[in-house]
């Protein structure tokens, strides 16, 4: 028994130099350790043994089963440094080297333009609303004292959603905003004066050339209080025009009519893409001058209809594109409204 403990041992010792891997090293030690392994084998003989010979026979088991793991802790030890090695150098990374970063989108040109516009009018006081931007007749024509006949109310000029009309007094047809003014019944409605609100949303209308699209942004400004003047809508204007345009940029208040202010005006900038130039030329303005919205001191019937006194209280409101007011911007040159939403990355990525 003491030769075949002794071969036990050489032959075990032979065979875990020769093993490369995890899972034959375990298979090893359960054919010679395991509970039908090897040694087990050899020990069922020492019940023939006399009392003597079984005790030394014993402690030389006890030390080749020591010797046998042994080895195969030293082994496993071996085979996990050469894999902590082997993972390091794999996964090795130069720290000298600059990183490498993946491609990040940013916000688009209009998306910029809402938040700066915004900001720039939460300086003076005007707190942003929203309002429905698919909304009833009522708030986009008939409380802004618009008549039935009037050609914003038809359906070459507007977007109506094919749905059952309203009932209600304040209801009507159901129609895609073609404005943002339907924020100003519904802001005099929900406050009490003094009211500063900047209310800026999407607008559909049926138009789409060089400074129009189908789909478009404005801001929508009101201010309501007692004895607001013209001389306080020209501040407001002058204020955010040279705020965002910079201080060599001139607006112009032209007289025009809308129904829901009067006096009303329509307000131009000098072209960014012609410097300003009047010779006819420039294929955006024409002039010199593009329009950038409408403004004017609100009507006293809007008035009324928000639910407010026209003989206490006086306001002014104004609407611009926002797509326009980018497109006037310093530096910007965009002569065509439409590359705006055509999505070419070669245009976005340089905002």
């Amino acid at each position: 028994m003491k030769t075949k403990l002794e071969q036990l041992k050489t032959e075990f010792l032979e065979l875990v130099e020769k093993v490369t891997d995890r899972q034959n090293l375990e298979r090893l030690q359960t054919e010679f350790l395991g509970r039908k392994g090897k040694l087990n084998e050899v020990m069922k003989d020492m019940v023939e043994l006399a009392v003597e010979e079984r005790k030394l026979v014993g402690k030389l088991a006890n030390e080749v089963k020591e010797a046998i793991e042994q080895a195969f802790h030293f082994q496993e030890q071996k085979m996990s440094q050469s894999e902590v090695m082997g993972q390091a150098e794999r996964e090795w990374i130069d720290i000298t080297q600059p990183g490498s970063f993946s491609s990040e989108g940013h916000l688009h040109p209009v998306t910029q333009a809402i938040g700066e516009i915004t900001d720039i009018f939460s300086h003076i006081g005007f707190t942003a609303v929203r309002v429905p931007e698919i909304d009833w007749d009522y708030y986009a024509f008939e409380s802004l004292n618009m008549p039935k006949d009037h050609p914003a109310r038809d359906d070459w000029e507007t977007f109506f959603v094919d749905a059952p009309e309203g009932s209600g007094e304040k209801e009507g047809k159901l129609l895609l905003t073609p404005h943002t003014s339907n924020s100003q019944v519904r802001t005099m409605e929900t406050q009490k004066p003094p009211i500063r609100m900047i209310n800026i949303g999407r607008c559909y209308r049926r138009q789409i050339d060089i400074s129009h699209v189908p789909m478009f942004h404005q801001f929508e400004g009101l201010m309501i209080d007692k004895g607001v003047s013209v001389t306080h809508l020209k501040g407001v204007l002058d204020y955010f025009a040279q705020t965002y345009f910079g201080s060599n940029r001139r607006t112009r208040l032209r007289p025009h009519h809308f129904r829901f202010t009067e006096p009303s005006f329509e307000v131009d900038i000098t072209c960014e893409v012609c410097g300003g130039n009047d010779d006819g030329t420039c294929r955006l303005c024409k002039a010199g001058w593009l329009e950038l919205g409408g403004a004017g001191m609100v009507h006293p019937n809007v008035i009324k209809a928000g639910g407010l006194d026209p003989d206490v209280y006086t306001g002014f409101a104004f609407g611009w594109g926002v797509e326009r007011t980018l497109m006037m911007r310093e530096g910007i040159k965009i002569d065509d409204i439409r590359i705006l939403y055509k999505n070419d990355l070669r245009f976005v990525n340089q905002f």
